[in-house]
């Protein structure tokens, strides 16, 4: 996709699930991506709490990347990302310390990058919740629900 390699992108290979779950589940034209980790080449980016282990620009930086990860599952499920009509919604986990307010600043990281690829068609319903733990304690995980043409 053009969009990618005018921002200097490319898509990694697809992440393989770390549990007993699918990558990702289709039904109609939305395609449901399980949630995403921010793993680069193999290894979680950044791992803890924000932001007293894990700064906002590092936890930004994770979103960013769990988006590549999940528009991975998406261009392997679909065949092709040009498929996209439409990123319906995005669901942002953040392992954070209590008092920590800035969930939304977090997922910025993820929804600024999407509307930058597919424009308004990027613009996305969203959850930025805050949480004690995620999986392999990593700083964020996301979810995403994309709308794909015939």
């Amino acid at each position: 996709m053009e969009a990618l390699a005018d921002l200097g992108l490319a898509l990694p290979v697809a992440p393989k699930p770390v549990a007993s779950y699918v990558p990702s589940v289709q039904t109609g034209k939305l395609l449901i991506v399980s949630g995403q980790l921010p793993f680069r080449d193999g290894k979680l980016i950044a791992t803890g709490k924000v932001p007293s282990v894990v700064s906002l620009e590092t936890a930004q930086e994770c979103a960013r990347q769990c988006i590549l990860n999940a528009l991975a599952v998406v261009a392997g499920e679909s065949r092709s990302l040009e498929r996209v009509a439409r990123i319906v919604r995005l669901g942002v986990f953040v392992a954070c310390d209590d008092g920590f307010a800035d969930q939304p600043k977090v997922a910025n990281g993820a929804s600024d990058i999407l509307q930058q690829i597919f424009g308004e068609a990027g613009r996305h319903a969203r959850a930025a919740v805050g949480t004690n733990a995620l999986p392999l304690n990593a700083c964020v995980e996301i979810e995403m629900m994309v709308e794909l043409a015939e």
